[in-house]
C-alpha cells in the first residue's frame, strides 16, 4: 500500500509542472532549455538584469501560462464539491494585472496574442513594447491583482505579487541580488496576510523560491541562475507538500496553489533566456480522480474572520450536474399581459417575478409595462400585477406547442440578481451588499432587507473590484457585506479595506447563513454594531447542503463516486445517497435535535416537485413537529439548501 502511494505521488507532482525535469526539448534557438544552459532568441544571450518592459512581459507570460494550465491546477483541488477552482482564479486574476498592465504609458502595444500551448515564444506579448517606467509597472501589477483577485487563491497570488512589486519600485531594472529581494519579498507578504500560516501549501512553496533565490552568492550570481535556483528549491517544495499535509497525502495530490506559483518562475525564466514554458498535461473529463473529502486550511480563525484553503474547491471544469440554467421546457405555461402600474414598483414586481418563473420580460414605462413569463404557476405570476397596479389582457399559453417560437424570449432582460436598480427612498444609515446567485435567492434577500446584489456563488467568484464598484454605488454612509460563501470571504474583507467608506463583513459561509444575518439587520445601527448582532444570528442557525459530486474521492465514512448525492453540513460531508431526496432526509436527520422548531428548503436548479414532496413527507413523519418551509431559490449546483432553527 505505501509503495502505491508514492507512486500516486509522483505522478501527481509530474502531473503538476515538472515537465522541466521530465524533458529538454531542442527549440529553434539551437539549444536544449535545461537548467544552466543559456539559450539565445536571435543570437542574444540571457538577460543580465530585467527592465520594466521585461517584468510587464513576464506577467503576460504568466497570465498565458494559467490560462493553459487552469484546468490542470483546478484537478490538484481536494474537495468532491462543485466550487471556485484554483486555477481559474489565479488565471483571472493574472487577467485583471494584464489590463492594467495595458493602461500603461510605453506598454501602448502591450497586446493579447493568441497563445499556442507549450510555445517557446511567450504568450500575449508584442514586440514592439515601449520603454515603460518600472514605478508604473508595479503600480499596475500590484493594483491589477488586488483588484481582480478571485477566490481565496486569488487572495494570496495577489499579497504574493504586491510583495513582488513592492521592493521594485524605485528600481531601473532589476539584477540578480534585486530578483532575490523581490522574490523574499513577495513570500514575506502572504505570510504577513495569513493569521495562522500552516505549511504544506503555496506560502512553503512561494518561501522556498525565496530562500533558493537568496542561496545564490551576492555579487557573483547571475539573473538566470537566481531564477533557476529558486526554481528548483520551489519544485522541490512543492513535491514536499504531500508530507507535509495529510489531506495532500491522502488524495495523491501536490498544492493547487503552489503548482500555479511555479509557473510565475517558469515565465521568468521564459522572459530571462527564452525557455520554453511547460505544456500543460491533458486533462479530460473524467481524468484520474485527485480529491479527497476535506480541504487543508491555510487559516483558521473564529467566525468572525477569513479561512483561507489551499485549494478553492472540486469542479474539474467540466459540465457538472444542475449547472446550467433552468430548462424552458420544465416551464410548462407562458403569461403575458399589460400592467398598470407606477414606475417605482417594477423592481419589486420583477423580483417576485424572479421567484416564479423564468424568460423574464418586463418592458415600458410612464405607468404603463409589457410583461412577459413562462412559469409552472399561473396564478402566482397573475397575482404578483396585483400588488403593483392593475393587470389587463391577461393571455396564458401552454409552452409544450409552442416552445421553439418562444426561445427569443430568454435573450430579453433576464432574471439576474445584479445590475438592479437603487431602492426607492432615501438611503438607510447601514446598507447590505450580498454575493448571491439564483434569482429566487436574489429576491428572498431582497424581502430582508439587502439593497445591492453581486452575481456570484459556488464557481463564481466575483473580484474585489466588483464588490468595490456596488459598494461605492451603495448611497448609505456604511455597508455590511454577506460573502454567503468561503472562498468570497477574503475577497471581501479585501474590498473592505480599500473602500473609502466605512465597510464590514459578515463572514456568512452559505446562503441559509445569510438570511439569518439578516433578521437581526438594523438599517439605522452602525456598521459595527450590525456586524456584532448578524454574526451572532448567523452561527445560531444549522445549516445544510445538498450537491452532487463532481469527482471520485475518498469520503470519512467510505469512497465517495462521481455522481454520488451529498449531504453537507459545516463539519463536511455527513451522508451519501442515490437520490437528492435521499441525502436530504439522512442529511436533516442527522442534523434536527428535539428543540428544532422549523426547516426551511430553498429549491435550487434540478430540484423536481416530486423530490421536495419526499423530503416534506420525510418531515412529517419522523419529525411531526417542525414546520416546515418551502422557497423557490433558483441558485446552481446546489438543489437544496437547508436552514434549520
Amino acid at each position: 500500500m505505501a509503495e502505491v502511494h508514492a507512486e500516486r505521488r509522483v505522478l501527481a507532482t509530474h502531473f503538476a509542472h515538472r515537465s522541466h525535469d521530465a524533458i529538454a526539448p531542442r527549440s529553434e534557438f539551437g539549444g536544449t532549455s535545461g537548467p544552466g544552459v543559456k539559450v539565445s532568441i536571435l543570437g542574444m544571450e540571457a538577460l543580465r538584469r530585467l527592465s520594466a518592459a521585461d517584468v510587464a512581459r513576464a506577467m503576460s507570460t504568466y497570465r498565458g501560462a494559467l490560462r493553459t494550465h487552469q484546468e490542470a491546477i483546478n484537478r490538484l483541488n481536494v474537495y468532491p464539491v462543485p466550487d471556485g477552482d484554483t486555477g481559474t482564479n489565479m488565471a483571472l486574476t493574472l487577467e485583471s494585472v494584464v489590463k492594467e498592465l495595458s493602461q500603461v504609458e510605453g506598454l501602448e502595444a502591450f497586446v493579447e496574442a493568441a497563445e499556442e500551448p507549450g510555445s517557446s515564444s511567450p504568450p500575449g506579448w508584442s514586440p514592439a513594447v515601449g520603454t515603460p517606467e518600472m514605478a508604473a509597472v508595479c503600480k499596475a501589477v500590484s493594483h491589477g491583482s488586488l483588484m481582480g483577485a478571485r477566490g481565496n487563491s486569488g487572495v494570496i497570488l495577489s499579497q504574493l505579487l504586491r510583495g513582488f512589486t513592492s521592493v521594485m519600485s524605485d528600481k531601473g531594472d532589476l539584477g540578480p541580488e534585486d530578483l532575490a529581494a523581490a522574490l523574499c519579498s513577495a513570500s514575506e507578504a502572504a505570510y504577513k496576510a495569513v493569521l495562522r500560516p500552516v505549511e504544506g501549501t503555496i506560502l512553503t512553496v512561494a518561501k522556498a523560491a525565496a530562500d533558493g533565490a537568496g542561496s545564490v552568492t551576492p555579487g557573483s550570481g547571475t539573473l538566470l541562475e537566481v531564477i533557476e535556483s529558486a526554481r528548483s528549491a520551489a519544485d522541490a517544495a512543492l513535491a514536499r507538500t504531500p508530507d507535509l499535509l495529510p489531506v495532500l497525502a491522502h488524495a495523491g495530490v501536490v498544492d493547487a496553489g503552489g503548482s500555479g506559483y511555479l509557473l510565475l518562475l517558469d515565465s521568468l525564466l521564459a522572459v530571462t533566456d527564452g525557455r520554453p514554458l511547460p505544456k500543460a498535461p491533458h486533462v479530460s473529463a473524467r481524468s484520474t480522480p485527485l480529491a479527497a473529502w476535506a480541504v487543508a486550511e491555510v487559516e483558521s480563525r473564529s467566525s468572525d474572520s477569513i479561512s483561507f484553503r489551499s485549494g478553492d474547491g472540486a469542479s474539474s471544469g467540466a459540465e457538472t450536474p444542475g449547472s446550467a440554467h433552468q430548462d424552458h421546457e420544465s416551464l410548462r405555461y407562458e403569461v403575458m399581459y399589460f400592467l398598470e402600474a407606477p414606475d417605482e414598483t417594477i423592481s419589486a414586481f420583477k423580483d417576485v417575478w424572479e421567484g416564479v418563473g423564468d424568460s423574464i420580460v418586463v418592458v415600458g414605462g410612464d405607468g404603463l409595462w409589457n410583461c412577459h413569463i413562462h412559469t409552472n404557476d399561473v396564478g402566482a405570476a397573475i397575482e404578483a400585477a396585483l400588488d403593483a397596479g392593475r393587470p389587463r389582457d391577461i393571455r396564458v399559453s401552454d409552452l409544450a406547442e409552442q416552445i421553439e417560437e418562444e426561445r427569443w424570449v430568454r435573450e430579453g432582460t433576464g432574471a439576474a440578481v445584479g445590475g438592479q436598480p437603487e431602492p426607492a427612498g432615501p438611503p438607510p444609515r447601514t446598507a447590505v451588499v450580498a454575493i448571491a446567485n439564483g434569482e429566487g435567492v436574489g429576491r428572498i434577500f431582497r424581502s430582508l432587507g439587502v439593497h445591492h446584489l453581486v452575481p456570484g456563488g459556488q464557481s463564481m467568484n466575483p473580484s474585489t473590484a466588483q464588490i468595490l464598484d456596488v459598494v461605492d454605488a451603495a448611497g448609505s454612509e456604511e455597508v455590511v457585506i454577506l460573502p454567503n460563501n468561503e472562498n468570497i470571504v477574503p475577497v471581501a474583507m479585501q474590498a473592505c479595506e480599500l473602500a473609502t467608506k466605512t465597510v464590514r463583513v459578515v463572514p456568512t459561509s452559505g446562503i441559509v447563513e445569510g438570511f439569518a444575518a439578516l433578521l437581526e439587520y438594523d438599517p439605522e445601527a452602525s456598521a459595527e454594531e450590525n456586524v456584532a448582532s448578524m454574526s451572532a444570528s448567523a452561527r445560531r442557525v444549522v445549516a445544510g447542503e445538498v450537491t452532487q459530486a463532481v469527482r471520485d474521492a475518498a469520503g470519512p465514512d467510505g469512497p465517495i463516486k462521481a455522481g454520488d448525492w451529498m449531504g453537507l453540513s459545516r463539519e463536511g460531508v455527513e451522508v451519501l445517497a442515490d437520490t437528492m431526496s435521499d441525502a436530504a432526509c439522512a442529511l436533516l436527520g442527522k442534523l434536527l435535535s428535539d428543540e428544532h422548531e422549523l426547516v426551511t428548503l430553498i429549491e435550487g436548479e434540478g430540484a423536481a416537485g416530486g423530490e421536495t414532496r419526499q423530503i416534506t413527507e420525510w418531515l412529517a413523519e419522523h419529525r411531526p413537529s417542525v414546520a416546515v418551509e418551502v422557497h423557490h431559490g433558483g441558485q446552481p449546483l446546489y438543489p437544496y439548501l437547508i436552514s434549520i432553527e
